[in-house]
């Protein structure tokens, strides 16, 4: 089987796509990866062949505009501002994409590929085969992961309207962008005005979700053509090996709690740093930072502070005390894959979503919106995710139901019976 896989995003967004390729292609399959430029030193050391697009991603994330908005968290005025970069670059990932399919059976994409994906099939008559890593499908049992938390409960009718609510949120925002790269780069006429979620080419497939069963159980109103696989963890290739000053670090004394905000950039990075280090001396904790995206550092750093540029979360993680972090779907996958406490500050998207469900699942504390976090806060959270017991037996429990699951395996049996 021959397999063309779009990714696109932040690292987070690109990596459980990598894993998936990574598990397809140890099946015995041909893949293909059409992501960012951005992603060449992180995909090829797994052998997967890479179609890159000349778009810089990082460059997208870390402007002074993009810094700006996150810093507000109006997913809105973000969306706004992605959808303007989605017209520059809309023409770079059709062209890409359009020279990767021929010859191949099946495409592949989540959210951030589904759109193109679709334009893909049409034009070239392939299958197209949905994976997301969040629910994106409607259902009664909980709201669209861009719905805020109600301090009350709206209903199951609401809670499936909020998911085509959140489709019309995104679409209506790359709508010129797909309508643009359609009609120059792939000869297509535009989608419909609602989007391509109803058509041929969405509902041909089942839809692959990559997130444990255990995390967030199967509805009972998606059928059997919506499957919760289990996770598409990407763990570390064999060449990597952990900085011997890293090793030294972690065997100087206790696990240390990590601090990592991923791709969310802000526009005052020493400021974050300067209270993560004082809410780590409030509570006495050695501390990683890594800084990500998002520039966050500290000069003159304690002993008891170590500053990281990268590390697999999947060999980093299980090494610490808890986890502090933004809430991307990957990075709070890892987390609860580790089996220890994570204490989540979501900034935008998704994000809320995920540190919400953290708290609901007896895993960490009450999510802290990054533009609220204090020293105060922050080390109250800490506080609570070293002390209290029952909840650090709760994330080592879940950590090992996730650890005996295998969601690429079960997502490549499902492609398997597609092609």
């Amino acid at each position: 089987m021959r397999i063309v896989i779009i990714a696109t995003g932040s690292r987070g967004d690109v990596e459980p796509y990598i894993a998936l390729g990574v598990g397809l292609k140890k099946a015995g399959h041909h893949v293909r990866l059409v992501s960012h430029t951005n992603y060449a030193d992180l995909i090829h050391p797994y052998g997967l062949e890479f179609w890159p697009v000349d778009v810089d991603v990082q460059g997208i994330a870390e402007s002074a505009e993009m810094s700006e908005r996150l810093g507000g968290g109006n997913f809105l005025k973000v969306m706004s501002l992605m959808a303007k970069e989605a017209e520059r670059s809309a023409h770079f990932l059709a062209k890409v994409g359009l020279a990767a399919c021929p010859g191949m059976d099946i495409i592949l994409a989540g959210l951030g590929g589904m759109y193109v994906g679709t334009a893909l099939a049409e034009k070239l008559g392939l299958p197209l085969v949905q994976a997301y890593y969040i629910p994106f499908t409607p259902t009664r049992l909980f709201p669209s992961f861009l719905i805020p938390e109600m301090p009350f409960q709206l209903g199951g009718s609401f809670n499936r309207f909020s998911y085509h609510l959140a489709r019309q949120a995104i679409w209506q925002g790359f709508r010129r962008a797909d309508t643009l790269a359609r009609r120059n780069e792939l000869e297509l006429p535009a989608a419909p005005f609602w989007g391509p979620y109803n058509g041929k080419f969405a509902k041909q497939n089942p839809v692959l979700y990559g997130f444990s069963p255990s995390v967030i159980p199967q509805p009972p109103d998606w059928g059997d053509e919506n499957q919760i696989t289990g996770y598409w963890f990407l763990d570390a290739s064999e060449d990597w090996a952990a900085p011997q000053s890293l090793v030294e670090f972690l065997q100087a004394g206790p696990p240390p709690v990590y601090v990592g905000f991923g791709s969310m950039s802000n526009k005052k990075p020493q400021e974050v740093a300067r209270l993560v280090l004082d809410a780590l001396a409030k509570t006495h904790q050695r501390g990683i930072i890594l800084s990500g995206w998002g520039g966050m550092h500290a000069d003159d750093l304690p002993g008891t502070v170590f500053r990281l540029e990268s590390a697999p979360f999947s060999w980093l993680f299980p090494r610490m005390a808890a986890v502090v972090h933004h809430g991307g779907a990957g990075t709070t996958a890892a987390g609860l894959r580790a089996g220890v406490p994570s204490i989540v500050t979501p900034v935008f998207a998704d994000q809320p979503f995920w540190g919400y469900r953290v708290a609901q699942l007896g895993v960490g504390p009450s999510p802290i919106p990054l533009r609220k976090l204090t020293v105060d806060l922050l080390a109250q959270a800490i506080e609570t995710a070293l002390s209290d017991t029952a909840m650090r037996q709760r994330a080592a429990e879940l950590g090992a139901k996730i650890q005996a699951e295998d969601g690429i395996a079960n997502a490549v049996a499902i492609l398997e019976k597609i092609g």
